[in-house]
């Protein structure tokens, strides 16, 4: 921080920092309009047929249309998304900490978990339709598979960024391994920790979306499927939409939990 920051009050800081915070999400929404204009402009004056790129209109009409059943398809895919995500989140977390604790485990795990991590998702599809059916929990599962790895190593190599001498102090003054987890390798790890939720998030999304491809009779990945066939890509955009929106609500959160336990000098980007 600055000295300039220093010498500011902590009201001017915060009305400050509040008004940078209302330009960035007042460029974002810009950017995002813009977008909008750009795509209803091409389909207005380049006459590209409906079922190549419906307009922004056609494709938001689709909402009004209850053959979709948008709200019960919305709601199966974001329960699977967040319920993969979350336990990615906590079964990654975890094992860090663990492997943080013990060397021999990771020189035992790591490797392992590596492998299967280069397993493509998409061939485990019909595994998981013998093991777990059809409906929800092969596609949580699909989720969980996807974004667990990233937030493992991170979170990992969080954990090891300590400071040598803040080691050597803790044992010094005959600190436990909790009080140096919990007082020196959890609050250095965090940064690297949020780091991995957020590629961890963007993963649970495309991870929801190839398992109801492959084994789902529900969900916004199943209904383009099924309005395929028909050419309703009106409806394909729509579930795109959705699905986008779904992930950005997922990654809107992870950013809030950072911004409200993390310095903000030492998140990473």
């Amino acid at each position: 921080m600055s000295a300039i920051d220093l010498d500011k009050p902590a009201g001017d800081a915060l009305a400050e920092r509040r008004s940078s915070d209302l330009r960035q999400a007042g460029i974002i929404v810009a950017v995002h309009l813009a977008f909008l204009l750009v795509w209803h402009l091409a389909c207005e004056f380049l006459a590209i047929p409906t079922y190549i790129l419906p307009s922004p209109a056609e494709t938001f009409a689709t909402l009004a249309s209850s053959q979709y059943s948008w709200v019960s398809n919305s709601l199966v895919t974001a329960a699977e998304i967040f319920g993969g995500y979350g336990l990615g989140l906590i079964v990654g977390v975890a094992l860090a900490v663990l492997f943080s604790w013990s060397p021999l485990l990771t020189v035992v795990l790591m490797p392992l978990f590596v492998t299967l991590n280069m397993i493509p998702k998409v061939a485990l599809g019909p595994l998981f339709i013998v093991w777990f059916s059809y409906g929800i929990v092969p596609n949580i599962v699909i989720a969980f598979s996807i974004c667990f790895f990233p937030i493992l190593l991170t979170t990992v190599r969080g954990l090891r960024e300590v400071e040598p001498d803040l080691l050597d102090l803790v044992k010094s003054l005959r600190g436990s391994r909790w009080q140096l987890f919990r007082k020196i390798q959890l609050p250095g790890a965090l940064p690297y920790v949020f780091s991995g939720m957020k590629v961890g998030a963007i993963l649970a999304v495309a991870g929801a979306t190839v398992g109801e491809f492959i084994a789902s009779e529900r969900g916004l990945g199943y209904l383009m499927i099924q309005v395929q066939a028909s050419l309703d890509t009106a409806a394909m955009l729509m579930a795109v939409i959705l699905l986008t929106l779904i992930g950005v609500a997922l990654y809107g959160l992870v950013l809030l939990l950072e911004r409200l336990v993390v310095v903000q000098d030492e998140r990473i980007s």
